[in-house]
């Protein structure tokens, strides 16, 4: 049973978890390449913009926990568009090409388009644009997409866990009709947000029987179904191994169905393992942090709503970038601080899963962003 925890030990914890390096000199010149103790480079960063959702999935923000008393962050804790877009500029002057907006459902952060538009105008060091991409509950997409779009989005990635309502409703704890989601990602198909990526979050015995008929839903769609083992990020969404389906599993059901054949990365480090129907229907893909970990080619950073940078999805403790940015560090300070972070970097969570080292604590995905 989830234990009920009160709501503003959560923020107090992520702050105190956040830890200040000592301002430095940049350890890496402009436009260079960051690798870390693993010789992993630094390629994305997930830039999480609100702690808010308006959905409750029983995997990431359990209404026992996140309930009508729970204390989200003040605005004035989190960062400004500015303050977001200036880190994001250094980030990428370092390496980092793609930047994913997270949430929370960040389409609750107020004129989020004029953020779109703010970090759509940053250039690699080699002059190419961005990948801007921004993953959300679907809720608010059909309405969105347009402007999205106008504002310099490049795709989307939308959570379904289900096709069937009723299912559906009981993941997302919130009364969301699916209908209102599916219109959302044929929108966003339409005004050229796409090909759209669909993440289906796999839980055994609550919405497994979803994976067939997910996959005949979004086959020849054109949208792109990826399947996500159920994963124990956070503290508080009562994970169990038991409860696991193995991407290995998922393909093989879906393979007494559907004709299937492995496909290449599209890049390095990228998470999903890609399959492609043989008829040429489309595409699908597993993404498999439980059962084969990917921490070996991992490349992403995340910043936390308030400011804190984590290198890890299961972190337990990022470095707090709110307070130099609003006591005048430089540029150069600030690279520094984003080169000493991902140069000290030796995440490897899934691939030692299990182990009596592993943090227990750890911060909550709503936080941290997916």
């Amino acid at each position: 049973m989830i234990q009920k925890v009160v709501p503003i030990a959560l923020h107090r914890r992520a702050q105190q978890a956040a830890t200040p390096l000592p301002l430095r000199g940049p350890l890496a010149a402009p436009g260079g390449v960051l690798l870390d103790g693993h010789q992993r480079r630094l390629h994305d960063l997930r830039i999480s913009v609100t702690d808010r959702c308006n959905f409750r999935c029983v995997y990431c923000m359990p209404k026992e926990i996140f309930d009508k008393d729970y204390q989200f962050a003040p605005h004035s804790a989190i960062l400004s568009f500015e303050e977001i877009t200036r880190l994001a500029r250094l980030f990428v002057e370092q390496g980092v090409e793609k930047i994913r907006l997270t949430g929370g459902e960040p389409l609750l952060r107020k004129n989020i388009e004029r953020l779109i538009e703010m970090l759509a105008a940053l250039r690699r060091p080699d002059g190419g644009s961005l990948d801007l991409t921004l993953t959300t509950n679907g809720s608010l997409l059909k309405r969105r997409a347009q402007s999205l779009k106008n504002a310099g989005l490049s795709r989307v990635t939308v959570s379904l866990d289900a096709i069937d309502d009723g299912v559906f409703r009981r993941m997302n704890d919130a009364e969301f009709p699916v209908a209102d989601v599916l219109e959302g990602i044929d929108e966003a198909q339409r005004v050229g947000l796409g090909p759209v990526k669909v993440n289906m979050v796999v839980r055994r015995g609550l919405n497994d029987g979803e994976v067939v008929p997910m996959a005949r839903h979004f086959r020849g769609s054109g949208q792109i179904l990826r399947f996500i083992e159920y994963m124990d990020v956070g503290s508080s969404n009562g994970w169990r191994m038991d409860d696991v389906v193995p991407s290995a599993e998922v393909i093989a059901r879906l393979g007494q169905f559907f004709a299937l054949e492995p496909l290449e990365s599209n890049y390095a480090g990228e998470v999903a393992q890609r399959w492609r129907y043989t008829d040429g229907a489309g595409e699908l893909g597993v993404i498999s942090s439980v059962t084969q970990a990917f921490c070996g080619t991992c490349t992403r950073a995340r910043l936390a709503t308030e400011g804190s940078l984590y290198t890890c999805l299961f972190a337990s403790h990022g470095t707090d970038f709110r307070a130099p940015l609003r006591t005048g560090a430089s540029d150069a300070q600030l690279a520094g601080l984003i080169a000493a972070v991902w140069g000290r970097r030796d995440d490897r969570y899934s691939a030692l899963r299990g182990a009596n080292t592993l943090p227990r604590a750890k911060i909550e995905m709503s936080y941290i962003g997916g």
